[in-house]
């Protein structure tokens, strides 16, 4: 797990983030259990709270239940509608930053530049 300390976004939200878009993209199996919550503390060398709130923030989403005594596991989920909360987050997200644009006085052209450039970016990390 990649995880950037002087990273804008929070150390918790990097790990949940990261294990998001695994669960999603069927690296982890319905039913599988994630590295325990010391375990991966220690594998990233961050505080065991860091990680135990990313996990608390997978499992409010529903993907993953905590077992008392074992662990966390990836639930079962109905993909469709999580792939359609996570389109929204995106056209939120994406109305936040036309507003932004517009403020900064962007062209239309520009803020495609610019997403088409950030996407290409993100392409090249993974």
């Amino acid at each position: 797990m990649k995880i950037l300390q002087n990273s804008g976004v929070p150390i918790y939200q990097q790990i949940a983030d990261n294990f998001r878009e695994q669960i999603l993209a069927g690296k982890y199996k319905e039913g599988e259990y994630l590295q325990s919550i010391r375990s991966l503390a220690k594998e990233l060398s961050i505080s065991v709270i860091t990680t135990m709130k990313a996990y608390e923030i997978l499992e409010k989403e529903g993907l993953i239940t905590a077992v008392q005594g074992k662990g966390f596991y990836v639930n079962a989920m109905n993909t469709d509608l999580l792939k359609e909360q996570h389109r929204r987050r995106v056209e939120d997200a994406l109305m936040e930053a036309i507003s932004a644009a517009k403020i900064a006085g962007m062209k239309d052209d520009e803020v495609f530049d610019t997403l088409a450039a950030l996407m290409r970016m993100s392409d090249m990390e993974i």
